[in-house]
This record gives structure tokens, C-alpha cells and sequence, in this order.
């Protein structure tokens, strides 16, 4: 099972458009214990009823902020370690060397994270590798393989060292 970090990952969109995505974003973190941070202008309204039923009944566990601007964002966090997702970045995930607390942050499913964000020195891009000649992947799936990479090498690394029990 997964244990609750000291330091949780913050999961952020900037923009999301589609309530589902964003939906099931809210239910990755309240399995996780990731906090989600949205940043406006969204697509819908977090009210929105496609918003909620994707979210299930998990939005009572879901730790949410919601930021009208993204310089608005990092203001409140001025010395996070930002990853900005982009499938146009150089850098694989893979590569990446995840801490407790990072902030994973992602753009709209329309234009994902726009250019002043990604060359504004917010963060280090990273993107996930897809075969050549392919836009993106679903906003929710990138979220979802980016929170359990970072997951991976932060909560499961003492795990995953260890030897199995001998028979």
C-alpha cells in the first residue's frame, strides 16, 4: 500500500478545459495524497456535474487551491521544484529526479503550457517520450504517469531496493 508523504506532490493544471480530465485528476489525488492546484481560466465550472461524477465521491479527500493567474501560483510558492510537462520538451521524465513536495505541473488540453511558462524559468520542462510524429496524450493519463513516476522514486524507493523475503 501506499503511505501518506511528509511532503506531498502538488499536481498542477494550468487551464484545464475538460471537466472529465480534471475530474479524474482530483480522484488520482485523493488516492495518492497528491494536492491539486488548478489555475484559471478553466474551462468549466468547478461546479460543473461532469467535473464531480468524474471525481466520483473523493472530493471530500482532495486537498484543492485554486489560483486566478499562474504568476499568482508561484508567488505562493516561490521555492518550489517545478516540473512543466510538455510534449515538445527535450527532457524525459525518466530522467527527472523527483523530491517530496515537487510540483508537477501541467497545461490545457488546447494549448498545454504556453510559452511564457515554459521559458519563464518557473521550472525544468520534461515531457513523457511518445513515438515520433505524435501531438500528446490525454491530460489526465500524462498526470496520472507523471504523479506515479514521481511516486515511484520518492515513496516506493526504499521499497524497491530491498530483496524479496527468502522461502
Amino acid at each position: 500500500m501506499l503511505e501518506p508523504l511528509a511532503r506531498p506532490l502538488h499536481l498542477v493544471l494550468v487551464s484545464p478545459q475538460i471537466p472529465p480530465n480534471t475530474g479524474n485528476v482530483a480522484r488520482l489525488c485523493a488516492v495518492t495524497g497528491c494536492r491539486l492546484i488548478l489555475v484559471e481560466p478553466l474551462g468549466f465550472s468547478i461546479d460543473d456535474r461532469h467535473l464531480k461524477r468524474a471525481g466520483l465521491d473523493y472530493w471530500d479527500k482532495v486537498f484543492l487551491r485554486l489560483y486566478p493567474t499562474y504568476a499568482a501560483y508561484v508567488a505562493d510558492y516561490p521555492e518550489a521544484r517545478r516540473w512543466l510537462f510538455s510534449a515538445r520538451a527535450g527532457t524525459s521524465l525518466y530522467e527527472a529526479r523527483f523530491q517530496e513536495g515537487d510540483h508537477l505541473v501541467f497545461g490545457s488540453e488546447v494549448t498545454g503550457l504556453l510559452p511564457e511558462v515554459m521559458e519563464g524559468g518557473s521550472g525544468t520542462p520534461v515531457t513523457i517520450p511518445m513515438l515520433a510524429e505524435r501531438r500528446s496524450l490525454n491530460l489526465s493519463t500524462s498526470v496520472g504517469i507523471g504523479a506515479y513516476e514521481a511516486l515511484r522514486q520518492v515513496a516506493f524507493s526504499g521499497a524497491a531496493r530491498q530483496a524479496p523475503p527468502a522461502s
